[in-house]
């Protein structure tokens, strides 16, 4: 579970990244965006530390490949709590910037894994989404041969 304060001081820090997006104020963007990383930093050891915090870095990090190494540490924090929600969340979005960054391979990797976490998550959004990447990435999965049917036993018909 996470802690009800941070949780309330991620989501302001959010509505901040955002409106410094919108209005285009890389200033504004760049002193929220270090709150939000400080925040992830000091809780890091501490029972307070959980995927949200993370998730939330991960998306507002521009670098691809360090946004990656975000999601990775929240994807690791949410195998620790065993959250299905997330690591479906977090593995779908690892997925997605690896297709950007040209790694299909890591990005079947980590869509497969998020498609056995989203079993059991009501997200069907999510679990479209996953599924479409996948099969984008894969091409649709083959059809099971039908067995041949037995001959019939000589005896018994």
């Amino acid at each position: 579970m996470m802690n009800t304060k941070i949780y309330k001081r991620v989501l302001l820090i959010t509505d901040l990244l955002m409106a410094a997006a919108q209005d285009e104020n890389q200033k504004e963007f760049d002193k929220y965006y270090a709150e939000l990383k400080e925040l992830c930093e000091e809780n890091e050891s501490t029972d307070k530390n959980h995927p949200v915090q993370w998730e939330t870095l991960g998306d507002f990090t521009e670098d691809l490949a360090e946004a990656v190494t975000i999601y990775e540490k929240a994807l690791a924090k949410a195998e620790e709590i065993n959250s299905k929600d997330f690591r479906s969340s977090i593995g779908f979005s690892i997925a997605s910037l690896k297709v950007e960054l040209g790694d299909k391979e890591g990005a079947i990797e980590h869509l497969e894994k998020a498609k056995i976490s989203c079993n059991k998550i009501v997200d069907k959004q999510l679990k479209a989404e996953i599924h479409d990447l996948l099969v984008e990435l894969k091409g649709p999965e083959e059809p099971k041969e039908p067995k041949e049917p037995e001959a019939p036993h000589p005896i018994y018909g």
